[in-house]
């Protein structure tokens, strides 16, 4: 990754806008202007004859420089520009013609291809500035790419094409291994979210490295397109590893659907886009195996399934049952699920294992309209969520969770990167 930099100086500030990527772009996105490189001219008013074009000067230092070998297919395009001069035009083709598409950094730093380069490939960049006097510079690299690494990190992505989430869904990226602590402001760098309409956002690392999780300071509004890249492929880790593939998705958030569990009155209130709309009896883990006081997200939803704890270390806790309308919520075990046989306690006394029991009616109502990335904050048990225990992001507050990004964040989130 290269950079575009005026006198050695990185040009806008990288510190506001690395940490996150292109939240806030929306509608106001804006793409580098791209003109035909040409020399100015002059008209000389007594001869009527065209004056001498304004020289070019040298050509713009480019990077990768030229000749450079085994670049990773992550690579980016930057070049060393003069004092109050602007990037007109990039260009990067392959081998054989192919032009390269991609987009600049907001920030200037650098262009990146829209996705990962070829392995094993030749290029030829060419990035063309204009001065504050009107005379262009242009400069030319051609790099090539490293082979295939032998060495990668899997990757995943919870977000897929064309799906509609819960408000509280946040991006989930995952690692495996995990990214070590001095490779993530690398990685995260790479991460891309864009919200429509614009709306602040940060990542946040899991202390292993094996996820990170990416929200806003509040709930998305309803209505939200979230579009995501997680451009891996390519990115050097320090473990002699590179990541693996780009992954894509692009979705949408649908109404504001939360439920709210409160251990003191055993009752859980269901609102839609602000509005009370259901209130009904549950009963959580009782004080051997209590529930988890935080905000979860429903993860996954299965109409019928099998609960299976013969692996328990505790014979107490040892059964199989068959559930119905289960929505998990930690990686842990924890569910809202149909309990017929607590439906006489609910509200009153709690006797699960960790789960939020509601009578089969219940279950079935919530099964019908949940999706999958709506909240659910249970307060007032004996346990605290811990955080990893399914998609926890929403458990910390807004100012707890930027602490975990491995970039700086300003105070209300990103700017736009892309």
């Amino acid at each position: 990754m290269g950079r575009f930099t005026r006198s050695g100086a990185v040009v806008g500030t990288l510190a506001l806008v690395a940490s996150l990527a292109l939240t806030a772009c929306g509608d106001e996105q804006q793409k580098p202007t791209f003109v035909t490189p040409s020399a100015s001219t002059s008209v000389d008013a007594a001869s009527g004859t065209a004056a001498p074009a304004t020289p070019a000067g040298p050509p713009l230092p480019v990077s990768p420089a030229d000749g450079a070998k085994n670049r990773p297919v992550s690579t980016e395009i930057s070049a060393d520009l003069p004092e109050g001069a602007t990037v007109s035009e990039v260009t990067l083709t392959a081998a054989g013609g192919a032009t390269v598409a991609g987009k600049m950094r907001t920030d200037g730093s650098s262009w990146v291809p829209n996705s990962p380069l070829k392995y094993g490939t030749t290029y030829t960049a060419t990035v063309t500035a204009k001065g504050p006097d009107g005379a262009t510079r242009t400069g030319t690299s051609t790099f090539t790419t490293m082979k295939k690494p032998r060495s990668t990190i899997g990757s995943g992505l919870y977000l897929f094409d064309d799906k509609t989430y819960g408000v509280a869904m946040p991006v989930v990226a995952e690692f495996h291994p995990g990214i070590p602590k001095k490779d993530r402001a690398a990685v995260q760098k790479r991460m891309f979210v864009r919200t429509d309409p614009p709306q602040p956002g940060a990542w946040h690392w899991v202390s292993n490295g094996t996820q990170a999780y990416y929200r806003a300071p509040e709930y998305w509004k309803p209505g939200t397109t979230l579009s995501v890249r997680i451009a891996l492929a390519g990115i050097p880790l320090s473990n002699g590893r590179y990541g693996d593939v780009d992954r894509k998705a692009t979705a949408k958030i649908g109404r504001a659907f939360v439920m709210k569990v409160d251990n003191a009155t055993k009752q859980m209130k269901v609102y839609e886009d602000g509005k009370l709309v259901r209130t009904m009896p549950v009963s959580l883990g009782k004080k051997s195996t209590p529930s988890s006081s935080g905000t979860m997200v429903v993860m996954e939803k299965k109409e019928k399934t099998v609960f299976d704890t013969r692996d328990d270390p505790d014979p107490a806790n040892r059964y199989v049952t068959d559930i119905e309308f289960a929505q998990r919520l930690t990686w842990g075990g924890e569910y809202i699920h149909a309990a017929p046989w607590s439906e006489h306690v609910q509200g009153r006394q709690n006797v699960s294992h960790g789960c939020v029991n509601v009578s089969t009616a219940n279950a079935r109502w919530l099964f019908e309209r949940t999706k999958i990335g709506d909240p659910i904050t249970v307060k007032g048990t004996e346990r605290r969520l811990a955080a990893g225990n399914g998609w926890t992001a929403w458990s910390l507050s807004w100012s707890e969770f930027v602490k975990g990004s491995a970039l700086p964040v300003p105070k209300n989130g990103s700017g736009p990167l892309l």
